[in-house]
């Protein structure tokens, strides 16, 4: 069974710094973690894989990640924690993309293994994105079913997963037949820490770098020119601490009180 993690680098500061030309986020490998959610995805590939071990069948874990040079050192760390690989999608052409080029990158990298995929794994949302979509855009380019949102890998057997996903209505179950991709939430699983002997496989291990040409990705579809939505202007918004006291009766109290509400409108 062969696994594909997407795992996105991301600040691991609040003090994000914006380029004032694109609009998109100063990207500082030093400054970097691996997404929570994806964190998260990476350890219920991992249960996954000890579950077949254990079966004594063979699962292959590999890690996908698009952004700059030093997003190797995560990928490293993921297979220190138990992944078997790592891919690292890197170049110029991929900079400023939106969930749309970011999933047709994702997407040429993943056609680019070995071997197709049986399960991709995402977490819900990338933290300084909030956006959830690259898991269903990844399911619709690859045409295979999407379950967003998975709180629980209930099972897996007789090639399918039940799974249980988060809605507005609530928890449900589901039933989805291999190949497909889910998305997971942050509290779904706990990443593991690394062994002694994972962390020299990290540092030995060879990651894959492709650039978009050695991809086979079109440039018209990547980074900023294939990418539909852009950031108009970022800002932070401006606060102020102004307090009134009001003086009074009840009615009087009352009265200004309503005066201020309606000026907030």
């Amino acid at each position: 069974m062969n696994i594909v993690v997407c795992v996105k680098a991301v600040p691991s500061t609040t003090e994000v710094k914006m380029d004032p030309k694109t609009n998109t986020i100063v990207r500082d490998g030093k400054q970097a973690v691996v997404n929570p959610f994806d964190a998260s995805a990476l350890e219920v590939a991992l249960r996954l894989k000890d579950e077949h071990a254990a079966a004594g069948e063979k699962t292959c874990v590999t890690c996908v990640s698009m952004g700059i040079p030093a997003s190797e050192r995560l990928l490293r760390d993921c297979i220190a924690r138990g992944a078997d690989a790592g891919l690292l999608l890197t170049d110029r052409a991929f900079a400023g993309a939106d969930t749309l080029a970011t999933a047709y990158a994702l997407t040429c990298g993943i056609k680019a293994l070995p071997a197709a995929p049986d399960l991709i794994v995402c977490g819900k949302m990338a933290v300084d994105g909030d956006t959830a979509q690259i898991g269903p855009e990844l399911g619709g380019a690859f045409g295979v079913p999407c379950v967003a949102g998975v709180s629980e890998v209930v099972s897996m057997e007789d090639g399918a997963l039940t799974l249980r996903r988060e809605s507005d209505e609530g928890s449900e179950l589901v039933r989805v037949c291999l190949p497909c991709v889910i998305t997971v939430s942050k509290d779904v699983a706990s990443l593991r820490m690394p062994s002694i002997c994972g962390v020299r496989a990290g540092e030995a291990a060879r990651i894959d770098v492709l650039s978009a040409e050695t991809a086979g990705a079109d440039p018209a579809r990547c980074g900023l020119a294939g990418s539909p939505t852009q950031v108009v202007r970022s800002f932070v918004p401006e606060r102020d601490h102004v307090s009134e006291r009001i003086e009074g009766t009840a009615a009087e109290q009352a009265a200004r009180l309503a005066n201020i509400v309606r000026g907030m409108e």
